[in-house]
């Protein structure tokens, strides 16, 4: 299978070889540049693709079978295959979606280098996100990260409006400060492996993994930190966060359902390869507790900025930190079944949070505002766009028979299961105080009558700008409802096996 491997690093470089070859042609100052055909294409088939091979390969290691390529370089096991699921899904999405977002744009002067650089760089953002999931050590995993950090500081700045680039230099800043720290981490690891593996190795995951008995616990215990500080930096954890709702307001709604739904489970992911080495190295309960903590510092903050939010794609943003907490306190809790259900919420909260960020997009291309005193009566103004942006809300907020239902209440049942039960109590109420808070926002816009405020939003006879988003959210809806509904033999195992993973990495 190593094919698939190469096939899927090749695939998203290659789109982006063709968008930046893609010829652009003006043709009229009032008329704009070329559409770039190319491009469109070119992002699409990438998308699809990269869907595709993450899911065949996520096959191939559902049963406890590592993947290897480029002399070891790459390598994919149960755990980053459940993280790659997750960024293909939301880069294929992104990929269909961003073909109808970026046609209201068509029409303004300079829109042929506009839409080459976003193509560009939403290609880009995916293969450093996929390559993150196909790291086979500490080293190329920060590379992969801070890759990240470059090109999507890039896409959040790409409007060049004030307020993106503030955002954008804010998280730069702040994340940069993060991956810093978390360089400290992986270099104290480091130097504490040099006892049992020599004073010149490559960190391999696996090589840790076996040598785990002959690591320091006091350093295991403060890597182990500084990775939780330094990547949770840009996983969004409290107090780190506050780069998250600025960027992923001001980014488009493609880019702010990756940043959202993969971005930040990228950095989670490197934070548990570091927990599977202070498992192995005997301090389980240690990073169990840490995780707790900012796992449950996340929901407390988040739930109660969601409350008093007035800008929609802000109030996704703190429903993020209150998901990547979730999460956070399944792996936590440390039940086998809490274990999966984090895992599973990796994807069910890719799916959730792709259908709202682009249900938000839909919204702000259709009204023309990003607060939601501005948008009214939309579940009748935008047929399709409406019903399903509420549909998300509810579906984050624990919706039965969403995706996310299933997914937080294994790790509810599974903090039960391991006596957690002050964990459990606090995350429940901070869960349902969020709930209130987007539940009243959400059905606000989408259920209450046009006002006068909201009243000018021109649509096309359907009310939707385009099929093609339309498309992209019937995508997620499908996967979130699904996951709901029937968990697939083949998933079950995958996550069954990345559970495993974590709880006895040797």
């Amino acid at each position: 299978m190593s094919w698939a491997l190469y096939t899927l690093v090749g695939v998203p470089l290659a789109a982006t070889g063709l968008t930046l070859l893609d010829g652009w042609r003006a043709i009229g100052a009032s008329a704009g540049d070329a559409d770039g055909g190319l491009a469109r294409a070119a992002t699409l088939v990438s998308g699809i693709a990269s869907l595709a091979l993450a899911v065949v390969l996520a096959i191939a290691v559902e049963r406890g079978r590592v993947l290897e390529g480029a002399g070891g370089w790459l390598r994919l096991d149960s755990l980053g295959a459940v993280f790659l699921l997750a960024t293909g899904l939301l880069y294929a999405m992104a990929a269909v979606f961003s073909i109808g977002y970026l046609k209201a744009e068509q029409g303004r002067p300079g829109f042929g280098p506009f839409a080459k650089r976003y193509y560009a760089l939403l290609n880009l953002f995916g293969w450093s996100m996929l390559a993150v999931a196909l790291a086979a050590d500490f080293g190329t995993l920060w590379v992969a990260l801070e890759l990240t950090t470059i090109v999507s500081a890039l896409l959040i700045a790409i409007d060049r409006t004030d307020a993106a680039l503030e955002a954008s230099w804010k998280y730069v800043l702040i994340a940069s400060c993060g991956l810093g720290i978390a360089l400290l981490s992986i270099i104290v690891l480091y130097a504490t492996g040099t006892h049992a593996l020599g004073g010149a190795y490559l960190p391999r995951f696996e090589r840790f993994l076996v040598h785990a008995h002959g690591l320091s616990p006091d350093a295991v215990r403060l890597a182990f930190v500084l990775a939780l500080v330094g990547f949770g930096t840009k996983v969004g954890f409290v107090p780190m966060y506050t780069w998250l709702p600025d960027a992923h307001s001001e980014a488009p709604a493609p880019v702010s359902a990756m940043l959202s739904g993969s971005l930040l489970a990228g950095a989670l992911y490197a934070i548990l390869r570091f927990f599977q080495v202070a498992v192995a190295a005997g301090e389980r309960s240690f990073a169990e507790h840490a995780l707790i903590v900012f796992g449950v510092a996340s929901l407390a903050a988040a739930s109660l900025f969601v409350l008093r939010q007035g800008n929609y794609k802000r109030l996704l943003a703190y429903s993020s930190i209150e998901h990547m907490g979730i999460i956070a306190l399944g792996v936590g809790f440390g039940a086998p079944l809490a274990v999966a259900g984090a895992l599973l919420h990796v994807i069910t909260h890719a799916s959730a949070k792709g259908l709202a960020f682009f249900g938000a997009g839909s919204l702000l291309r259709g009204y023309d505002t990003k607060e939601v005193e501005g948008v009214s009566g939309a579940g009748r103004a935008m047929p399709w766009t409406g019903p399903m942006f509420l549909t998300a809300a509810l579906a984050l907020c624990g919706l039965p028979l969403s995706g996310v239902f299933r997914s937080e209440f294994q790790i509810v049942v599974g903090g039960f299961a391991s006596a957690q039960y002050a964990g459990v109590a606090l995350a429940l109420v901070f869960v349902n105080l969020a709930f209130f808070g987007v539940i009243w926002h959400s059905g606000r816009m989408v259920l209450s009558p046009a006002t006068e405020q909201a009243a000018g939003v021109v649509t096309h006879p359907a009310g939707e700008r385009s099929a093609w988003m339309v498309a992209a959210m019937l995508g997620c809806l499908f996967v979130l409802v699904a996951l709901g509904v029937h968990l697939p033999g083949d998933l079950s195992a995958l996550l069954a096996n990345a559970g495993h993973r974590l709880a006895v990495p040797a």
